[in-house]
């Protein structure tokens, strides 16, 4: 009889909840419209250059974190920034950049992938030739998830990357 009743209580752990949750979800689905995202220009306090940005959605106490697409035209790139959450950035066309405070430039193609650690200083952006376009999911603490610092100087864009 024990077997039988920890089985029991094993099943309903395993199966209730993830029925509970499947119901759950496809009542709670919500569906965003391209046509509700407009593309914007980014504000000019916190790039240099042309920049657009596609807010797909903000952070909320369910997703707590965002996503925007964001395009840099040549030469574009973000300031010195951190973020107390993290970052993920997905590059899905061109080519790019990225620097960290210790020196550091490198190199994004098509298909990269870059994880900014929270509170790490860094910028990213276009390389000097080439427009990017990246996917930015951004975690969100306490409703912050960017702390704007100062402008990326000439030479700091101009180093040679790394690969």
């Amino acid at each position: 009889m024990c077997k039988r009743l920890r089985f029991l209580t094993l099943l309903a752990v395993l199966v209730l909840p993830t029925q509970a949750m499947s119901a759950l979800a496809s009542e709670a689905q919500e569906v965003i419209h391209a046509v509700d995202m407009p593309e914007t220009q980014a504000a000019g306090t916190f790039f240099t250059g042309v920049v657009r940005q596609q807010r797909m959605f903000v952070p909320t106490d369910d997703a707590p974190y965002s996503v925007t697409l964001v395009t840099f035209e040549p030469g574009a790139r973000t300031l010195w920034h951190t973020h107390p959450a993290g970052q993920r950035l997905v590059v899905l066309d061109g080519e790019g950049r990225t620097g960290t405070a210790d020196g550091r430039v490198r190199v994004l193609k098509k298909g990269d992938v870059v994880w900014c650690p929270p509170r790490v200083k860094h910028w990213h952006g276009a390389s000097p030739t080439s427009s990017m376009r990246h996917l930015a999911l951004t975690g969100s603490d306490n409703g912050a998830t960017v702390q704007w610092l100062d402008a990326v100087t000439e030479q700091e864009y101009a180093k040679k990357p790394q690969e």
